[in-house]
């Protein structure tokens, strides 16, 4: 798998994104710290070991590099204050886990793949990156490349395989 290129200077507007997923329920927020050990839960339990770990690392950083994504009833107000209702954990996307002006890992649940749900994930944390200066940003080791060509205009890196991660470590 190949790395990936994209102009943050030339992002499609977030909002509509946002919008569209409200409709039905959705929203896209950064993650607080005390959610940390549910979604680094949730990384390992649907992802890897791996990928925790990394999401271990956005939530050390300040401002925490997590986006979550969470299930709200549709048409439900915004509560003011602290929800005592959990909210279901749908997705997550961090930036600057693996390295500086990195993208990634994300993951939608399986069955809510198909929805917005990752593109408007990855928007929100591309549009972070940039509001913290950067101009591009790699998308190391990308299986989904069409997704983010079409998403994002993301270019592959020529020479990029196997990038920056090395053959994993064993026990």
């Amino acid at each position: 798998m190949a790395d990936l290129l994209v102009r943050l200077y030339a992002l499609p507007p977030l909002a509509p994104a946002l919008e569209v997923l409200a409709a039905s329920g959705v929203e896209i927020r950064r993650a607080l710290a005390p959610e940390r050990h549910v979604v680094v839960a949730w990384a390992a339990a649907h992802g890897s070991a791996g990928w925790a770990s990394e999401c271990e690392v956005a939530f050390g950083r300040v401002p925490l590099a997590c986006f979550v994504a969470v299930e709200r009833p549709p048409g439900a107000p915004t509560p003011p204050g602290y929800v005592m209702t959990p909210q279901p954990l749908l997705g997550f996307a961090c930036y600057e886990a693996t390295c500086r002006n990195f993208f990634g890992p994300t993951l939608v649940r399986a069955d809510r793949r198909g929805a917005g749900i990752g593109r408007a994930l990855l928007l929100a944390a591309l549009h972070a990156m940039r509001a913290e200066g950067y101009g591009y940003a790699i998308i190391g080791w990308a299986n989904e490349v069409d997704f983010y060509r079409l998403a994002v205009g993301a270019v592959v890196i020529e020479g990029s395989e196997p990038g920056i991660y090395p053959p994993p470590l064993g026990r």
